[in-house]
């Protein structure tokens, strides 16, 4: 890996002249525009978490002189460097692209499993194929069932994202077909109905022994199929099986099941059928019917494909071109990231709904105020990664940082708020002040009305009390039990957000589902609901809603 510590100080110091403090998200984004490549990030993360450290741990002055000295290493750059997916491998199949998405809706989509849809949708874009939608609705399992609200969730993400599908199937409307497949394979001799207890299974397939119910010939295997239909047949006590090699070297591929019973109601077709298929057989007979060229998906699928190209030889069909991926794990997001744990908070009731930022969720990560340009920017710098890869989250906040950041608007919050015993006489002519809208936009202001009544985080109190402290864009005090103006002068001291006439009371949902409390200026509540603006050096925030009187945000990133 090229060194890269030269321009991580750098960004660095510069972030922190700028901002008060250097930011690790923002370094790494600069850092993209400097030939980073994606598999670094783990190992420069360190690099620059420790850098951002030590410069945050320095003066104003510090910063300042050891930046001087570094003003040519880094060289200006005013826009990101655009990232392009690797080419696809001709298919077999046909010259056009056809790819699918095929989510179980036990849920909504995280942020995790996004990715790997992301990169179907991306390609399909890239290559201007197909892309079709199937909802990978089999009956699923009694700890992974169902959840009738995904079929509205799934949709709203991928509507969200910008991913345009072609069409939308149900697996739940294609049982027929694949049953027909099925007795095509017991026709074939491929594939049997067994009656075998769990750990005589288990135990055959360890010692490669073939199961004694293998050995009917067709039409009793036809009939014990007819059979799996029929009420007197258990749910648990008959599956259909294909006949593998049982010397397979993975024990696990040695016999697997095609199809099995439950009477469970389905959320979509109720008990219109108790046989349903397993993902593997319905996947590979639906990628071929719906002339699928390319398959991308998880590493943790691997025996699954590696079924459905077993099942692809016995029909003698010509076979997508299947590209595994790694998983990607996200750091700095809490716990980890799950649709099945989410289903269970959501039920009972910890979680708000399905976009409780806790959930990661799409429709979370909208909320929060995250484009959909950032998620799928995000993606695809992470491209086609055949191994599992630890990503910061900072990065998506980067991305999003960059693209969100020439338009958010700067407010005042304070946390926890004190006032400051500032005397009337020391305000005397100072009624308002001229701040600007931006930073990087001094020319465009609006006015802030300014009392004696002025108040600021207790964070800050503490930490400056005794000190002198220049209020942003106002004026300097001293702070302490007596606080009172010192000057006005813009003074290379430590600058701090105040609030003052009209403050409003506020709540910020944070994304651990925390509230931080305090008061905000109350021009930053007459944006829209669903303006993403920027509470100065504390981060950026989405306007949710006012209750109660209480002006609620939503945490978005630093």
């Amino acid at each position: 890996m090229r060194d890269f510590s030269k321009e991580i100080l750098a960004y660095a110091l510069s972030n922190a002249l700028e901002h008060g403090k250097a930011d690790a998200g923002r370094v790494l984004t600069k850092l993209f525009q400097h030939g980073l490549d994606r598999k670094e990030i783990p190992l420069v993360m360190k690099v620059i978490t420790k850098t951002v450290d030590e410069v945050n741990s320095m003066n104003v002055k510090e910063r300042e002189e050891l930046f001087s000295k570094m003003n040519d290493v880094v060289k200006k750059h005013d826009k990101t460097e655009d990232y392009e997916l690797p080419e696809l491998p001709p298919s077999p199949i046909g010259n056009k692209v056809v790819l699918r998405l095929a989510p179980f809706p036990s849920g909504a989509m995280h942020l995790g499993n996004t990715k790997t849809y992301m990169l179907n949708a991306l390609y399909a874009e890239k290559y201007k194929g197909d892309l079709l939608f199937v909802m990978d609705d089999t009956i699923g399992s009694v700890e992974k069932p169902i959840v009738k609200e995904a079929y509205d969730l799934i949709p709203d993400a991928f509507k969200w994202l910008g991913v345009n599908y072609k069409k939308i199937y149900y697996k739940s409307d294609r049982l027929e077909i694949y049953y027909e497949y099925a007795e095509k394979l017991i026709e074939m001799n491929k594939a049997y109905v067994c009656y075998c207890k769990t750990d005589e299974l288990r135990q055959n397939r360890a010692e490669g022994k073939e199961c004694s119910c293998r050995q009917y010939p067709i039409g009793i295997q036809k009939a014990r199929w007819k059979e799996m239909f029929l009420s007197r047949v258990k749910e648990g006590e008959a599956s259909l099986r294909l006949k593998t090699d049982m010397q397979h070297p993975n024990p696990a591929f040695r016999d697997r099941v095609l199809f099995r019973i439950a009477d469970r109601p389905h959320v979509r077709v109720g008990t219109k059928y108790r046989v349903w298929p397993t993902l593997e057989m319905c996947w590979a007979i639906d990628d071929h019917l719906l002339g699928i060229t390319h398959i991308i998906r998880g590493n943790e699928l691997m025996i699954e494909s590696d079924m459905e190209k077993y099942i692809w030889d016995l029909f003698k069909w010509k076979h997508p071109v299947l590209i595994h991926v790694g998983v990607i794990r996200l750091e700095g997001v809490g716990a980890k990231i799950s649709k099945s744990k989410a289903a269970k908070e959501v039920r009972s009731g910890e979680f708000s709904g399905w976009d409780d930022p806790r959930t990661w969720s799409v429709q979370s990560i909208a909320r929060r105020g995250i484009r959909p340009e950032a998620i799928r920017e995000f993606v695809k710098r992470i491209g086609l990664n055949k191994q599992d890869i630890v990503v910061p989250i900072e990065v998506l906040y980067a991305i999003n940082r960059q693209i969100i950041d020439a338009e958010t608007l700067r407010y005042s919050f304070v946390e926890n708020p004190v006032k400051l015993n500032l005397s009337t006489e020391e305000m005397k002519g100072i009624d308002r002040v001229v701040v600007p809208v931006h930073p990087d936009r001094p020319e465009e202001t609006r006015e802030v009305i300014v009392s004696d009544d002025i108040a600021i985080s207790g964070k800050d109190f503490e930490k400056h009390n005794g000190k002198e402290v220049r209020l942003l864009h106002l004026f300097n005090v001293e702070i302490g039990k007596e606080s009172h103006v010192t000057s006005v002068d813009n003074k290379k001291i430590p600058k701090i957000n105040w609030v003052s006439v009209g403050a409003v009371k506020t709540k910020i949902l944070m994304p651990d589902g925390s509230w931080i409390e305090g008061f905000c200026e109350p021009s930053a509540v007459k944006v829209k609901v669903g303006t993403i603006i920027q509470f100065e050096r504390f981060g950026f925030v989405r306007f949710d809603s006012v209750k109660d009187g209480v002006a609620e945000f939503w945490f978005s990133h630093p």
